[in-house]
């Protein structure tokens, strides 16, 4: 089998800065596993590469829609196996880098995902109800529909739930695992949760600094809706609010903030410590990244 490398784990833990590490020592290109950045205009909120970046190492999954665009699970996956496939034929090491669960391991573990058509009218019936209830509504009922699948569903991600009953209404699993493609090695990064919690208030300034806070005005300004799907990547509801006067910036915030700390909860339970598969390195230990590099040095040669 093909090999390919997984650096995963909670948000503002380094990871992209990894893998540009890791690209250093091994010809390597990189496949996102986010699912915010695959939006046009969305850089700062959404920690995007930089373009230098981007231009010392390919990735892919950058950048590929707009806004108001949908991009679903099995879209991903079918972006990944093909950015992949071209990255092996070209000789390099993929490093597929990111945090959102559902994109990462479907890859390692070769979901097989269900193409099930979106149902509009049966969306829209569970939107008005998320908005008069409450996400808990609709978790209590995908627990009734498809209790394997609530377990694997963040209770408060409207989107997420409102996709997995659409596919318990037409009969449909939520997944099915088969053999994978590939030989994966997980690298997994992580910290303290103080220090972690820390780090990622800080990014969060470092963000409003850079222009957070225009980036959103400019969104609005090109007509993208706050209620689209791609706005609920943290931050740009809250800055939204912010610039329809409902809110001040210091509020907004600290929202973005404790959004932040809720998300690396969640995280972590996508990519549990207690998981024998994954490799973790503590990024405050000051050899994490020689560790890293001769764990991939090993399994290369493996």
């Amino acid at each position: 089998m093909q090999k390919i490398v997984t650096i995963a784990g909670p948000t503002g833990v380094g990871k992209s800065q990894t893998a540009l590490k890791v690209s250093e020592f091994f010809p390597s290109e990189i496949i996102s596993a986010d699912s915010h950045q695959v939006y046009k205009y969305m850089d700062i909120g959404t920690a995007k590469p930089s373009l230098s970046d981007r231009q010392k190492v390919p990735h892919h999954i950058i950048d590929i829609i707009y806004p108001d665009e949908s991009f679903s699970l099995a879209e991903f996956q079918e972006h990944a196996y093909s950015s992949i496939e071209q990255v092996l034929g070209n000789s390099r090491l993929p490093l597929l880098v990111g945090g959102s669960g559902q994109y990462v391991w479907s890859i390692i573990e070769g979901w097989q995902i269900p193409r099930v058509k979106p149902d509009v009218a049966y969306r829209e019936e569970l939107e008005m109800l998320a908005a008069n209830g409450g996400t808990e509504l609709l978790y209590d009922k995908l627990k009734k529909a498809d209790p394997e699948a609530s377990k694997r569903v963040d209770p408060r991600n409207t989107r997420r739930l409102i996709r997995a009953l659409e596919i318990a209404r037409q009969g449909g699993m939520q997944h099915a695992i088969s053999a994978p493609r590939y030989k994966v090695l997980i690298i997994g990064l992580t910290a303290p949760r103080k220090k972690l919690y820390h780090m990622v208030d800080n990014r969060v300034d470092a963000m409003i600094e850079a222009g957070f806070v225009q980036e959103v005005e400019n969104l609005f300004k090109k007509g993208y809706n706050f209620n689209l799907p791609s706005m609920r990547s943290i931050g740009y509801r809250q800055l939204g609010l912010y610039l329809k006067g409902e809110t001040d910036l210091g509020e907004a915030v600290e929202r973005i903030k404790h959004e932040n700390h809720r998300l690396i909860r969640t995280q972590y339970n996508w990519f549990s410590p207690d998981d024998q598969r994954i490799n973790w390195f503590d990024i405050t230990k000051d050899n994490y990244m020689e560790a890293i590099i001769s764990k991939i040095e090993e399994f290369n040669n493996s």
